[in-house]
């Protein structure tokens, strides 16, 4: 993990804030620090998809049932224990005919299964997108890439954004000619954002010759946070 990028902005606060209406006798400095962090993921989630359709709903249904198992037992054979499988959702709607002048008819019933599968081993997801293209998933919406333990790149990030603001409020009271008595508050706007990175493709029917190659790429946690310091 290393720091990417950092901004800095910097606002020289009069005592007409909140701190200085409380005590008209306290002069302060305040500057906010940025900072964003990049770490490499160690984990993967997987949208993965069972469309069926037939003359019937029940047929639709049915046939989904069966397909959408045995793309599952596939992806767990692949995955045993590095990995976890949860239904995302399920849907059965009709099919129409639209002709012009003429009420919609129904041709036929399309059922979708939708499963979220969680890879812990980034090793395996190409072995587990082409299980579950093997054994019958028509539709894989992407791949995004996640921490299973994000909370030391958030405090890593926090401690980057904290040490620039405290250092910009320092500057801005030297530059004053004052000195800093003590820190009076620090704050962070929100909680660090990690901003994923996604990998989208589309499902091809069939196995291909070589596996699914896929790269995660680095993910970007970005937080902000606010020092403000008495001087004098």
């Amino acid at each position: 993990m290393h720091v990417k990028q950092s901004l800095l902005s910097l606002v020289l606060l009069l005592p007409s804030m909140s701190i200085a209406e409380e005590n008209p006798k306290i002069h302060f400095v305040r500057a906010t620090g940025e900072a964003t962090v990049t770490a490499r993921p160690d984990r993967a989630q997987i949208s993965i998809g069972v469309l069926t359709q037939n003359s019937t709903a029940q047929a639709a249904a049915t046939a989904n049932a069966v397909q959408t198992t045995q793309v599952i037992e596939a992806i767990k054979r692949t995955l045993g224990e590095g990995g976890e499988q949860k239904t995302a959702g399920y849907s059965i709607s009709p099919q129409y005919q639209y002709t012009t002048g003429r009420a919609p008819k129904i041709t036929g019933y399309q059922a979708s299964n939708t499963v979220l599968i969680i890879v812990n081993d980034l090793s395996m997801l190409g072995k587990v997108i082409d299980a579950a293209s093997d054994s019958g998933a028509n539709n894989i919406n992407g791949v995004s890439f996640s921490l299973k333990d994000d909370t030391p790149v958030r405090n890593q990030a926090l401690a980057e954004a904290a040490a620039k603001a405290h250092a910009a409020a320092e500057a801005i009271a030297k530059a004053l000619n004052t000195h800093v008595v003590g820190v009076l508050q620090a704050e962070t706007s929100q909680t660090p954002i990690i901003r994923p990175q996604t990998r989208s493709f589309a499902a091809l029917a069939g196995a291909a010759a070589a596996p699914t190659p896929i790269e995660p790429g680095d993910l970007d946690i970005h937080a902000s946070v606010t020092v403000t310091l008495e001087v004098q």
